[in-house]
């Protein structure tokens, strides 16, 4: 019968349902065939999302539309234009570096791709840069938003595994920025081997004025991890604390909010936060199903029967989180699969802070992955290029992060370092 759930699912995906409907058809399948009462359906949608900590979702996704409108993004990469614009392929090196900032706030991988594209992709065309390049770097660079904190993603594994969200936020700092690091490298490199331009290098005073202006965006992701780390606010409070203050410094400091766009806002991050609430409902009466059925116990049986060592666990885990990643987005992903896999890890003695890391980071890298990558066809469609330039471009890329994610996972101390550090 499970394979009804399975068939269905598998058949919504390829007729491009979204995912939500997608879980949702394939459990009313399920249920009807079975003969299971649909009270279950309201019961279970219910107890998954009525979970304190995803009240802050809805308050972060509210908290990045609130600076995107409020004239974050252009403060950002003017910034990193001050500071990276004089090097080789500084437009490329600009586009990363803004990432690495604006990460702590979107929070999410598409919304990166997205914002950032729609700015730097015709900026970089315009200068010289190929296209297909321009493309490459933006989607690889939206790599990192989900790792560098706050980040939704972390939260949603916070949610389903009752692990600290303060912990896996500062645990996803370090491989953040050793992934950011590692895709400005490569850009660099293409960017001389390619002869990309480079601008006048700014003066100390351009530079201090730029930073004076960033400075009130980049102040919020310092209070809400101090907020967090130091017991001062709960992470749903933190979302709360910065939805005030991205309305405060986008009315009164950028002073590019105002009624209209903020009705906008209030639009857009109610339909961003109804669709995740309906598929994280819909993802648990999934996974109430699959329980029954005995699947995580099934698939933990199969992998360990097969091996115990530790880094083999390890390495499978990652090839199965890379392959689902490619065809699926993040949290859906997380929802179905994270439970299931978390058990497997703590069965060969994993750090389940550092599991988070590895499973957030591995899904976030298959969304550049070909051929399908989400972040691709978001960055070709800003671009107007074929997916399939896209990707040739954003080979290098992501040889890179592959390489960090191997790093993360065969060194546990790059993700539990911080948290062990500030958090007892």
């Amino acid at each position: 019968m499970i394979w009804v759930l399975v068939i269905v699912f598998v058949i919504c995906l390829v007729l491009r349902f979204p995912i939500a409907f997608s879980l949702g058809l394939a459990c009313l399948s399920y249920l009807l065939l079975k003969g299971v009462p649909l009270i279950v359906v309201p019961i279970k949608m219910y107890s998954g999302i009525d979970v304190f900590v995803l009240l802050s979702v809805p308050g972060f996704i509210m908290a990045g539309n609130l600076m995107n409108h409020g004239g974050l993004t252009e403060k950002i990469i003017t910034f990193c234009n001050h500071l990276l614009g004089h090097i080789r392929g500084g437009l490329a090196l600009v586009n990363i570096g803004a990432s690495m900032l604006f990460a702590g706030i979107s929070g999410t991988a598409i919304s990166d791709t997205a914002s950032m594209g729609s700015i730097m992709i015709p900026a970089m065309k315009k200068e010289g840069y190929d296209t297909d390049f321009s493309c490459a770097v933006t989607a690889a660079s939206s790599t990192v938003g989900p790792i560098i904190p706050p980040s939704v993603p972390m939260i949603i594994a916070a949610t389903l595994s009752g692990l600290s969200v303060g912990k896996l936020f500062l645990a996803g700092a370090l491989p953040g920025l050793l992934l950011g690091l590692g895709l400005l490298f490569t850009a660099y490199f293409i960017s001389k081997k390619k002869n990309y331009p480079k601008h006048k290098r700014s003066s100390l005073g351009e530079v201090a004025r730029g930073f004076v202006d960033t400075f009130w965006s980049l102040l919020m992701t310092f209070i809400i991890l101090y907020g967090i780390i130091g017991g001062i606010f709960t992470p749903t409070e933190a979302s709360i604390v910065a939805v005030l203050y991205a309305l405060v410094i986008g009315l009164f400091v950028y002073k590019k909010l105002n009624f209209k766009n903020i009705q906008v806002v209030l639009l857009d991050s109610m339909k961003t936060s109804a669709s995740l609430m309906v598929l994280v409902g819909f993802a648990n009466l999934f996974g109430f199903i699959l329980i029954t059925e005995q699947i995580p116990q099934a698939i933990s049986a199969e992998i360990l029967g097969f091996t115990t060592n530790k880094y083999v666990v390890l390495l499978l885990i990652n090839i199965l989180l890379i392959i689902v990643g490619t065809f699926m987005e993040t949290i859906a992903a997380l929802l179905i699969l994270f439970p299931i896999l978390l058990k497997v890890a703590l069965a060969v003695d994993v750090d389940p802070i550092h599991f988070a890391v590895i499973a957030v980071l591995n899904l976030i890298i298959g969304l550049t992955t070909p051929p399908v990558g989400v972040c691709l066809f978001v960055a070709s469609s800003i671009g107007k290029i074929s997916i399939g330039s896209v990707s040739k471009a954003g080979f290098p890329f992501l040889i890179v992060s592959f390489l960090v994610l191997i790093l993360v996972t065969l060194v546990p101390e790059i993700s539990l370092w911080l948290p062990n550090l500030f958090i007892e």
